[in-house]
């Protein structure tokens, strides 16, 4: 699996694959100068993966890297073609990196309620169900709620010690 970190160069195929009706569907829509400017901070890391030179294949979003208390974001995840098991690739990589690169204490994730693949996909890996944030998330002229879920690093290390 080849993740590598982004440039300001892959910002337009970012929002592009953010803009597929796929993705629109739950994942937050963001301009260009949005990604640019958290691209560009130190408290975020975008990841990519490619199928070619112009072919993005996914991205990765996580933040709170220069926070003090060790909890990190999975701000967004975003694959072209679901069901095919890249992201449960892409996820297992970005879990061990928050961990083993980033030192993490704690990586958490919101997801839609509503979005059952996805939410299995986290527990599958081993996150934990939290909590609910009612209307947290506005989508159109509506509300939704998301599902809090994190892993601790002691989870993680234990994971991995059971493998």
């Amino acid at each position: 699996m080849l993740l590598r970190h982004a440039v300001p160069a892959d910002i337009p195929r970012i929002v592009a694959r953010e803009q597929t009706p796929g993705a629109r569907q739950f994942v937050g829509q963001w301009t260009e100068e949005r990604h640019r400017a958290t691209l560009a901070g130190a408290d975020a890391r975008y990841l990519v993966t490619e199928s070619g030179p112009d072919e993005l294949q996914a991205y990765v979003i996580l933040r709170g890297l220069s926070e003090e208390n060790g909890a990190i974001e999975l701000k967004r995840i975003v694959v072209a073609n679901p069901e095919r098991g890249l992201g449960r690739r892409i996820l297992a990589e970005v879990i061990r990196t928050a961990f083993e690169e980033f030192h993490a204490h704690r990586l958490f994730l919101d997801v839609y309620e509503d979005n059952a693949r996805a939410r299995h996909l986290y527990e599958s890996l081993g996150f934990v169900y939290e909590g609910t944030m009612r209307d947290a998330a506005r989508r159109g002229d509506t509300y939704s709620h998301l599902r809090l879920m994190s892993m601790l690093e002691s989870e993680y290390l234990n994971q991995n010690r059971n493998r």
